[in-house]
């Protein structure tokens, strides 16, 4: 999951999520599979959210953040797009945006919705300074929709995992449910558990959970709220740090600790 802890050496949670966006961060609800575009669209999508927290860690270090988004669907089903949030350094050291990379193939048959993609993350400039490990990885990702439930499965390709490294193989179960309540209102449920690949690598596995509403708003906006917090199999995250001094001190957070994110969405 995207984020990054450090003990020794560093290593960084991490994923995709948005308050309402997950797989690459794509302005869509966890868990989305959509159908082939009738034609060709390209859309694209502004955010401010109160903290940005993906697959329950906090990645802005509890500050604001500003996000954005482009997509492009065709009629095939085949898509791609990029994202970009700003992030804390005190969270991925010496990194202030994360970059996303994805694309491939969505579809349905009958009432199952399937997608199969791939993603890759950037993170300009961040490094662990102690090892000189980047904090960039890639993931093959697969979902299964059906009415309001979803199921997906993250496996990461690369050889490292956001700062973690012979990582390769980690995964990340995300299920959860979006469900229409009339008048533009959704309920966003999700449950996640993250498997870090390697080892000892095992002290960073973690699960999460998040419940909230999205709300349409009219005039390609709209604006969720959400409660949501992770549970790290070992007290690592509890005192999370990249170890590096700032103003003479070195930041520890509890970066999994349960909170309130609230975000507002233009697309357009």
């Amino acid at each position: 999951m995207h984020g990054h802890g450090r003990l020794t050496p560093a290593f960084p949670l991490v994923f995709l999520t948005l308050l309402c966006g997950s797989a690459a961060h794509a302005q869509i609800v966890d868990g989305a599979t959509m159908a082939p575009a009738a034609q060709a669209s390209l859309t694209a999508n502004a955010t401010l959210v109160s903290q940005y927290v993906s697959r329950g860690v906090r990645q802005s270090w509890g500050k604001p953040a500003a996000q954005a988004g482009i997509d492009y669907a065709h009629p095939s089903g085949w898509s791609a797009g990029t994202w970009v949030s700003t992030i804390s350094d005190r969270f991925v050291e010496e990194g202030t945006v994360e970059l996303d990379i994805y694309g491939g193939y969505s579809g349905t048959a009958g009432a199952i919705g399937y997608s199969a993609l791939a993603y890759y993350y950037k993170y300009p400039r961040a490094v662990i300074s102690a090892t000189g490990t980047k904090f960039d990885y890639a993931e093959l990702s697969g979902g299964l929709t059906y009415k309001s439930l979803y199921g997906k499965y993250n496996y990461t390709v690369t050889r490292d995992f956001f700062g973690v490294t012979n990582a390769r193989g980690t995964g990340y179960l995300d299920v959860g449910a979006n469900h229409e309540l009339g008048d533009g209102w959704m309920l966003n449920l999700h449950a996640g558990d993250g498997r870090v690949a390697g080892h000892g690598n095992d002290i960073w596995n973690w699960r999460d959970a998040r419940a909230g509403v999205t709300r349409t708003l009219g005039g390609g906006w709209s604006a969720a709220v959400a409660y949501t917090r992770a549970w790290g199999r070992t007290d690592i995250y509890k005192t999370y740090t990249t170890g590096v001094a700032r103003g003479g001190a070195i930041d520890y957070a509890d970066v999994t600790r349960g909170t309130l994110v609230v975000s507002v969405t233009r697309t357009f």
